[in-house]
């Protein structure tokens, strides 16, 4: 594969990772007893404080893939090249931080899959951010 279609490739698995978890923090949301794999495995269900840190989440979530996406060469007219070259480094960098907590959570859920998923994505979206060429249009 050329290293074009390495990048867009990274860049939809990114979009379709985050687009997993925005669905599992919408889960979250609604009062699914999924509590124990999220914000630390204290509860089944999330308090109304967790369940709006989890809508900040999707937001979060949503955004990102746009501006991986854009950074990869997607059409995302809307979103400038900068500032989807700088946000796909933040999310390089708050990625890998926000695999510290889970793999230190007492959820093994967050330790076995949301801590390995962190650093995952972490990696494409640092092929992204390295390789990627948002155009100018």
């Amino acid at each position: 594969m050329r290293s074009p279609a390495v990048v867009r490739l990274a860049a939809l698995i990114v979009a379709v990772g985050f687009a997993g978890l925005a669905v599992f923090q919408l889960a979250l949301i609604a009062g699914a007893p999924l509590g124990r794999a999220a914000w630390g495995g204290m509860s089944t269900q999330l308090p109304t404080s967790l369940r709006l840190a989890s809508v900040v989440a999707i937001l979060i979530y949503g955004l990102g893939a746009l501006f991986v996406l854009r950074r990869a060469g997607f059409p995302i007219r809307w979103i400038s090249p900068g500032l989807a070259r700088w946000g796909t480094w933040a999310l390089v960098i708050l990625l890998t931080l926000a695999a510290l907590p889970n793999f230190l959570s007492q959820s093994p859920w967050e330790r076995f899959l949301l801590g390995p998923t962190a650093l995952l994505l972490a990696a494409l979206c640092l092929l992204v951010a390295l390789k990627g060429k948002a155009t100018v249009d």
